[in-house]
């Protein structure tokens, strides 16, 4: 995947804010959690009160709270200084945080003036200071109160430390506070000394429990409180789930837009490179390889990156933070967490190694795949005559089941390895509810912490599966990215010049010195110390047996390859000195077989020469006797033509080719053998309109027919890549005995001896 990392430079600034959007989304999966523990612990538990230190008191309730808060303040004692400082802003606050008069609120002065106390100890004490103040004062009285009730025999509290949410009989409180001002300050200090070391938990819960029954009876609404603090928190809920949702659906926008970019770019590319191959690259790479590559292995990449830039950015962002949290809830049930992520790792590791394999193995099978459904497809007509239907079926069939297999060796591990997922996720909620459970007794939890425990413990494991998941996702588009790489890197053998020479002379004069060539990996040449010079006006005929290397002599004059030895000149100039597109744009192609694009008759033949008008078309296809047969076409040079011109037939589409290449009107032209699939009838008149549309350019006519090249005026005999014989007709049938052979095999005795003329015309 790193080898094509650069695709993804253009798109760093989207996956930055994937990046924060992802973050955002996070942070809101995260607080979700929590808020719900708010409204169970705080909202249901709580009555929807948030501190210890009460919002109102009564003067006599203040007065209960202060005698178990320490004195002096010149012992330095931090509870002293915090209530000291909230005690003195008495005479100064009346108006509450929000700019209501309190005595609005709380009709009793004596109560609003009290009120006007927490809201100045809000404001310039930090709150955790106020809350643990009265916590611990809380505590103290609890346990002092416990203490006497034991003495006296009377449950004076509501019940004990297990019972402290069920609250606190406030009114009997106060009945006894004439008893408890008594006791000597050094009684007191000795439970206010012990609340110190006291559980933070528990003395968290007797200090709410007494802000609650204090702010009742000191008229504050309860109820509505409560309904105000689940309200308030369920609506933050609400909009923080909308937020999750909003950077949910730009992420998936942005990391569409990225995955789609780079496949694009991707698909430009290996077309691009493809279509820069030449002959010699197309011999290493499949034609059904390199369609494979170009659209399943670039979508492969392209899903990658649209799961891939989420779940590896979101997933490590969900785990740290949902530890983070579980242990912020309980640090005692963390092992639950550990124990469930080493398990699934374990089970996610088994897997990889299982079917990793299997993974790398499915592009080569779809590669197998297409390969034989390309080669049954361009094959129909022969597998029909053949009648080799079932042996084809039978070559389908095997690589089918070839990928059939390995999918569903895939799938069977899957089906396998969710269920046990989901075994461990449910083990793990029930885990959490038995230790949790047994915590909460012993008010070491609260129940809304377990249920956001739980949550968290959830989002943990499942960011460490989609993490796990993801390395399995990662070896075959891993395996998808090195194939179009192969191809990218690629360097074609044929290539222009950094700086192309431009031609000065534009006769069509071609010149082959010495030239030889060989195939990669062969073992011989196919051409060898080949020479011979086609002039500009004249028509230069290649004939030989199969195998001679006609064709390869064309191909070479293309540059679909590069010669291995010698030189091959146009109009003076070395063709691997010039650009390819230069030379090809000077040569009108026509090669063995007729090649047609989707498109009309006009988009064909105007294919080498976009400017051409309808006189040139219909000049053009009157050469190459194509005219009769396309104005039977309905819609004339407007008819479509199907992919590959499998709407028409085997000469028609030979004679659009030629058609094609008769528009384009350039200075040289190339037949590669390609009046083959025309009668002895076509062939004659196409070759003599032939003679006078070309003119003074230098045609190339590779040939097996003597009666198609006996009126060159330049004949070249090829035999085993070299030359036999150069000449006319006549010369080389009296001076070349490969020609005769080949003559004497084609033409009757009489049409040798140059009587009766050519009896196939």
């Amino acid at each position: 995947m790193l080898k094509l990392k650069r695709y993804l430079k253009p798109f760093l600034g989207g996956v930055l804010l994937a990046a924060v959007l992802l973050l955002g989304q996070a942070l809101c999966d995260l607080n979700l959690p929590n808020l719900m523990s708010d409204i169970v612990n705080v909202g249901i538990q709580q009555h929807g009160v948030e501190h210890a230190a009460p919002q109102a008191i009564t003067p006599t309730g203040e007065k209960l709270i202060r005698l178990y808060m320490p004195e002096g303040n010149d012992t330095g004692d931090p509870y002293y200084y915090v209530f000291d400082n909230w005690y003195r802003t008495v005479s100064v606050f009346r108006i509450d945080k929000n700019g209501k008069d309190l005595a609005d609120t709380y009709k009793d002065p004596d109560i609003w003036i009290h009120a006007a106390v927490a809201e100045a100890a809000s404001a310039k004490l930090d709150q955790s200071a106020i809350d643990d103040a009265f916590a611990n004062a809380s505590w103290a009285l609890l346990l002092h109160m416990q203490d006497i009730a034991k003495a006296s025999g009377q449950d004076m509290t509501g019940g004990d430390n297990s019972q402290l949410m069920t609250g606190i009989d406030i009114t009997r409180l106060y009945q006894l506070l004439p008893m408890l001002e008594q006791f000597p300050q050094e009684q007191r200090d000795i439970y206010i000394e012990a609340a110190r070391d006291a559980d933070p938990m528990l003395k968290e819960k007797a200090g709410i429990t007494f802000a609650s029954a204090f702010m009742e009876e000191a008229g504050v609404n309860i109820d509505g409180l409560q309904t105000n603090y689940i309200l308030k928190t369920g609506g933050i809920m609400l909009l923080i789930a909308l937020m999750g949702g909003v950077a949910t659906v730009l992420v998936g926008l942005i990391c569409a837009r990225i995955s789609a970019g780079v496949a694009k770019h991707l698909r430009r590319d290996v077309f691009g490179k493809v279509t820069s191959f030449s002959n010699a690259e197309f011999d290493k790479f499949s034609t059904a390889s390199l369609i494979t590559r170009s659209t399943n292995d670039v979508t492969q990449i392209q899903m990658f990156l649209m799961i891939g830039i989420r779940m590896l950015i979101y997933a490590p962002m969900m785990a740290g933070g949902g530890i983070f949290m579980a242990l912020s809830k309980s640090a005692s049930m963390a092992w639950i967490i550990a124990a469930a992520v080493v398990l699934l790792l374990g089970i996610i590791m088994i897997v990889l190694a299982v079917a990793m394999p299997k993974f790398k193995r499915m592009q080569k099978l779809v590669d197998r795949l297409n390969l034989v459904s390309r080669e049954n497809l361009s094959g129909l007509m022969v597998i029909r005559a053949f009648g080799t239907r079932e042996h084809e079926t039978a070559r389908f069939a095997e690589a089918n089941e070839d990928l059939t297999r390995n999918s569903l060796f895939i799938n069977r591990v899957f089906v396998v390895v969710m269920p046990i997922i989901m075994l461990i996720m449910n083990a793990v909620t029930l885990l959490v509810v038995w230790v949790g459970a047994h915590q909460i007794e012993q008010s070491q939890m609260q129940i809304g912490d377990m249920l956001a425990f739980m949550q968290y413990a959830m989002q943990v494991i499942f960011s460490f599966m989609m993490m796990s998941m993801m390395l399995i996702f990662i070896p075959r588009a891993s395996v998808a990215a090195e194939r179009i790489d192969e191809v990218l890197r690629s360097e074609p053998s044929v290539t222009d010049p950094e700086q192309p020479k431009a031609f000065a002379d534009t006769s069509g004069l071609v010149e082959f010195n010495r030239v030889s060539f060989r195939y990669g990996g062969a073992e011989e040449d196919a051409l060898h110390d080949i020479s011979f010079t086609a002039r500009p006006g004249q028509t230069t005929a290649i004939i030989g047996p199969t195998g001679s290397g006609k064709s390869t002599v064309a191909s070479l004059l293309m540059r679909f390859y590069d010669v291995t030895g010698g030189e091959i000149r146009v109009d003076g100039l070395d063709i691997r000195e010039i650009s390819s597109h230069d030379l090809r744009q000077r040569i009108g192609f026509v090669p063995q077989k007729g090649e047609l694009l989707s498109g009309t008759v006009a988009s064909n033949l105007k294919y080498g020469r976009p400017d051409a008008d309808d006189a040139d078309m219909a000049a053009g296809a009157a050469v190459a006797q194509a005219a009769d047969f396309i104005g039977e076409m309905e819609g004339g040079f407007d008819a479509d033509i199907s992919q590959g011109g499998t709407n028409v037939s085997g000469g028609q589409k030979q004679r659009l080719s030629i058609a094609r290449a008769l528009v384009k009107k350039p200075e040289i032209f190339i037949f590669d053998d390609s009046f083959s699939a025309l009668d002895f009838k076509t062939d004659r008149a196409l070759r003599a309109a032939l003679k006078a549309y070309t003119g003074e350019s230098t045609v190339i006519l590779v040939a097996q027919r003597v009666s198609t090249i006996m009126n060159a005026d330049q004949i070249i005999v090829l035999e085993d890549g070299a030359v036999a014989g150069i000449g006319t007709h006549a010369e080389l049938l009296e001076r070349c005995p490969q020609y005769y052979e080949i003559a004497s095999s084609q033409l009757t005795p009489a049409e040798l001896s140059g009587q009766g003329g050519n009896s196939h015309e």
